[in-house]
């Protein structure tokens, strides 16, 4: 009754196109470790972690005891007016992670709001407002991060100050170069790439921005290498290239602590969000000095770099560290890729599992292969009735995300490739 009420009162005060999931949804009233209980009760296994946000789960020490301190303090908030040194200490860290030389960081409150920065500074320092994306990708809800957004059903305005020129690469399963062995899509992509540039734009392109796995796009991915032979092109027409890393930074791919890293190439300047924080809110830029510094006008960030979110993204970036969490990734990534592969091969439902480490999907299809969101929507409901939570993405709403905290344990990988499975099983039934 609890969450009817609740349901009742929501939806009459907030907008309806603010998205639930679930025929009922469900409040999240207590949480520890990687299980969430909610308010009638009910508790589950989370596979989605607030949308990949709780890097690391709920209710730990070392991040909580970080946000204490600081509100015992009684400095809630200060501006960048003021110097707050777990905000340099982080920015810092980040820096010398990053691997852009000569580096700064300028801290926001979200990853829409960094991609948004990221908009700024490239098409000041390019004097230019085209920019280059991929379809399938998706960077935020805001005036400009809509435009670059390859998703209709999330694009929710064409009126943007962005000239958006759209590239083929990050989507594979249902590219048109699918079929093509990977050094062949690769070939194409650039091709494609080199035409959209010479065709649809006046050459003077600001940037580029990719998704290294498209996180509401499906959790999609091109060729390790791809967007090396991208920035080979970029850089003949001095276009910059900007990693959209809000949700694939701090190690979730477990081979790499950023995902462009799977690339081998240098970006101009990545974003980032969601898991830094482990719940608070903050996202952030990092990039070359000279592109950061572009800006002639004054600014600040009244909320962004703050001292609580700053205290506790410090503490969750150590324990990531501190705990290999990108090794847990790896290894527990690559048992759960198996066990899904396993229960693919005899459910013709799921036409392709793919990812790497803890950020994987299952696209769910027809009998022909076509996208099949019904399915999709019925397995979200049947993990849930048997404890599970998951994600839901892609281009046509047919791919169940799976992106567990990274402190995940063996038996936890286990058990909900049991559940999934028995769910997988309903669904084809």
């Amino acid at each position: 009754m609890a969450h009817r009420e609740l349901l009742h009162r929501h939806r009459s005060v907030l907008p309806k196109w603010l998205a639930l999931y679930y025929e009922e949804p469900i409040e999240i009233a207590s949480a520890h470790g990687r299980r969430v209980t909610d308010r009638e009760g009910r508790t589950y296994l989370d596979f989605f972690g607030g949308i990949l946000t709780n890097s690391v789960g709920y209710d730990v020490a070392e991040i909580s005891d970080a946000v204490r301190a600081q509100i015992d303090t009684g400095v809630l908030h200060s501006s960048t007016l003021y110097l707050i040194e777990s905000q340099v200490e982080l920015a810092e860290k980040i820096a010398h992670r990053s691997g852009i030389p000569d580096a700064k960081v300028f801290f926001t409150n979200s990853g829409t709001e960094a991609n948004e920065t990221a908009l700024m500074l490239a098409t000041q320092y390019r004097r230019s407002g085209q920019v280059l994306a991929l379809r399938n990708s998706y960077h935020g809800r805001a005036f400009a991060t809509v435009a670059i957004t390859g998703i209709r059903g999330w694009s929710a305005s064409e009126l943007s100050p962005i000239r958006v020129s759209w590239v083929h690469g990050g989507y594979r399963y249902r590219s048109p170069f699918k079929d093509l062995s990977d050094a062949d899509y690769v070939k194409a992509c650039v091709a494609d790439l080199r035409e959209v540039i010479e065709t649809a734009t006046a050459g003077d392109v600001a940037c580029m921005i990719v998704e290294p796995i498209q996180g509401v796009g499906g959790f999609a991915s091109p060729p390790d290498g791809l967007f090396r032979e991208f920035k080979k092109v970029l850089d003949e027409y001095g276009i910059l290239l900007v990693s959209d890393e809000v949700q694939t930074g701090w190690g979730r791919t477990g081979e790499h602590f950023w995902g462009i890293q799977a690339h081998d190439v240098v970006p101009d300047a990545m974003t980032f969000a969601k898991g830094l924080g482990n719940g608070l809110a903050i996202g952030g830029v990092v990039a070359r000095a000279e592109l950061m510094d572009c800006l002639q006008a004054n600014s600040i960030s009244t909320f962004g770099g703050n001292p609580i979110s700053t205290a506790g993204a410090l503490a969750t970036l150590n324990y990531l560290l501190d705990h290999d969490l990108q090794a847990n990734a790896a290894k527990l990534g690559n048992r759960l890729i198996q066990g899904l592969r396993s229960v693919a091969a005899t459910h013709p439902v799921v036409g392709d599992v793919r990812g790497k480490g803890l950020m994987l999907a299952l696209e769910l299809v027809g009998p022909a292969g076509e996208p099949h969101p019904a399915a999709a929507t019925a397995l979200l409901e049947e993990t849930r009735r048997r404890g599970l939570l998951v994600g839901k993405g892609g281009l046509h709403g047919n791919v169940i995300r799976l992106a567990p905290p990274m402190t995940l344990t063996e038996g936890e990988a286990d058990e909900a490739l049991g559940i999934l499975a028995e769910a997988i099983e309903a669904v084809s039934a």
